[in-house]
């Protein structure tokens, strides 16, 4: 089997900790074990904590608060895994077989679409369209799916766009689904991060083979703890549990304890509290800087997610601008490219909003000494 490599987490395992201003980031500023765990005596007690080996699983606890998070769901729903990126690659590589075909909705977090390729899936895109405000045409998904979709594979809310999809949306990927037996995969990671503080509709329950996958890396601001989590039927939550003994076998001891506490109910509606806060605090600067480049970049405004997806006018691949901003002006950014559409950057805005500020003025900086330049250029070729 032959992989690709994963351009995006590459970029940003290579450049994030080397750069002066990193605004590539689409989570919010990290909190501290201090600030997640307030209670002295709490504190001191998983400083006492023997570091043996969990159970692999997920502790009853933690599987517990997360099915809090699903009507309906229980303990038995949760397998607790890595990161919602091996949540992913868990129920990618236990249900697909060579031939199978996947819907797999783009632009996305390229993890999905090109692991099933190398499993022998034929992977086909559902494009989200700007003219639609970042969501699909209903006639184009049921065009795409036939008698050998395996899988249709959905980001929501969306990484990198921030839209949300509907309701009737919702319902159309389930019915698709439903029409062939095909399951779907819900990567929900940003669920809980929404600018209008109303929590995303989940997948869960709206069909009986739905896989919800999601983990505290963003909307709770612990990417550090690498906790993520699937919740799915428990007799396919025990076939994964299988696969989970052959990759990571379980989370650590500390990140399941981390997690519990993070999802007790009052701990999580603080956090996901501060994460709107932040996101609401900071979007305005970005909006306010778009406005001074608006005859050369549009914009979608986000639903959810430190996230602003923006489109530039310009005859320059999305690669070679954010490979100049880092260069010449030690920022960092991802480039469209990296999720399957040129022409676009990924902007994050969950950090400190000065930090922000001076991100977005030097990439300001760049598009002075290069757009016109650039601009130039191309006039002289069409007077050839």
């Amino acid at each position: 089997m032959k992989i690709q490599p994963f351009q995006l987490e590459r970029w940003q395992s290579i450049w994030e900790n080397r750069v002066e201003i990193n605004i590539s980031e689409s989570g919010v500023q990290p909190l501290t074990v201090e600030e997640l765990v307030e209670d002295p005596k709490q504190l001191q007690a998983l400083l006492r904590t023997p570091l043996g080996y969990p159970q692999t699983n997920g502790s009853p606890q933690t599987r517990s608060r997360v099915a809090e998070l699903y009507p309906g769901a229980r303990a038995e729903n949760v397998l607790m895994t890595t990161g919602c990126a091996e949540a992913n690659f868990l129920a990618t590589w236990a249900l697909v077989e060579p031939g199978d075909e996947v819907v797999y909705m783009e632009p996305n977090y390229l993890q999905i679409g090109p692991l099933a390729e190398s499993f022998g899936a034929v992977v086909k895109p559902l494009w989200l369209r700007e003219s639609l405000r970042w969501s699909f045409d209903p006639d184009e998904l049921k065009k795409l799916v036939t008698p050998r979709t395996r899988i249709i594979a959905v980001c929501n809310p969306n990484n990198p766009t921030g839209a949300v999809l509907t309701e009737e949306s919702m319902r159309m990927v389930c019915e698709c689904a439903a029409k062939v037996g095909a399951w779907v995969i819900a990567d929900e990671v940003y669920r809980g991060a929404e600018l209008d503080g109303k929590l995303t509709e989940s997948f869960w329950g709206r069909y009986e083979r739905v896989i919800c996958n999601a983990g505290l890396s963003k909307a709770y601001s612990l990417p550090g703890l690498r906790t993520g989590w699937i919740v799915a039927p428990p007799d396919l939550t025990d076939r994964l549990w299988a696969y989970h003994d052959y990759t990571t076998i379980g989370v650590s001891l500390l990140t399941d304890r981390l997690a519990g506490i993070a999802l007790e109910p009052e701990r999580r509606r603080k956090i996901t509290d501060r994460t709107r806060a932040v996101i609401r605090s900071n979007y305005p600067i970005v909006q306010q800087w778009l406005g001074r480049h608006a005859e050369i970049l549009r914009h979608t405004p986000p639903a959810a997610g430190a996230i602003a997806w923006v489109g530039y006018a310009m005859d320059w691949s999305s690669q070679e601008l954010v490979e100049e901003l880092r260069r010449s002006k030690n920022v960092l950014l991802v480039p469209g490219s990296q999720f399957g559409l040129e022409g676009f950057l990924r902007i994050g805005f969950g950090g400190e909003a000065e930090h922000l500020r001076r991100g977005l003025d030097r990439l300001s900086e760049l598009f002075a000494e290069r757009v016109p330049r650039k601009s130039q250029d191309r006039s002289l070729v069409a007077g050839d």
